[in-house]
């Protein structure tokens, strides 16, 4: 344990003397979960050795491109290599199993959406590749959900202070209300494509 402790605590080090580019690195990395590295991110805004509009502009790149790496990963190496690969990119069987299934259901609007559900969130990008949904639309979604990510968690981070290794605590009041909100677009996204297909086939 205490060699893993080390890693880690080399891993912050090193996005803090690298900065902005360290944020968006240490997302891209995905050694380390999104949200504590944004609440780190944070941290540095209250230490004041970044600012809080270009953290978030750095955390959401970061974020968008480790979806995109995901994505092609999915795209040209299918299931087969993220079943034995993920692992070093915190996914697992199990998470790839509730990505397709919500992509299979729900389409390619669940790119934004599931973004803010646990365990599908950060394997959602895998049957968005294999299916070969495009990369543009997959690239615009994903932004857009990624954005309030980033700076919910860069926000709790500067708020915690000194404290930002509590976040999972300070967090959990604000994600609650955000995966509501997620499901209802959800609910609400699915219900639209239900009565567009319906109104198709009654105008055949």
């Amino acid at each position: 344990m205490d060699i893993i402790s080390n890693i880690v605590h080399q891993l912050f080090e090193w996005i803090r003397n690298l900065g902005y580019i360290g944020i968006a690195l240490g997302l891209m990395v995905e050694v380390i979960p999104s949200e504590i590295v944004l609440a780190y991110g944070g941290f540095l805004v209250y230490s004041e050795q970044v600012k809080f509009i270009p953290a978030v502009f750095f955390g959401t790149v970061g974020g968008v491109l480790a979806q995109l790496f995901i994505y092609w990963i999915g795209r040209y190496g299918g299931r087969p290599v993220l079943e034995k690969y993920g692992k070093y990119i915190l996914i697992n069987k199990k998470h790839i199993d509730h990505a397709e299934a919500w992509f299979n259901k729900y389409g390619t609007g669940v790119i934004f959406t599931a973004r803010f559900i646990p365990v599908v969130r950060h394997a959602i990008s895998i049957p968005a590749g294999i299916s070969r949904m495009n990369v543009w639309r997959f690239i615009i979604l994903t932004t857009l959900a990624v954005i309030p990510w980033s700076v919910l968690f860069i926000y709790l981070g500067m708020l915690l202070g000194n404290q930002w290794e509590h976040i999972d605590e300070k967090a959990a009041p604000y994600v609650t209300p955000i995966l509501l909100a997620a499901v209802v677009l959800l609910a609400a996204y699915f219900l639209i494509k239900w009565i567009i297909s319906k109104n198709r086939k009654g105008s055949v």
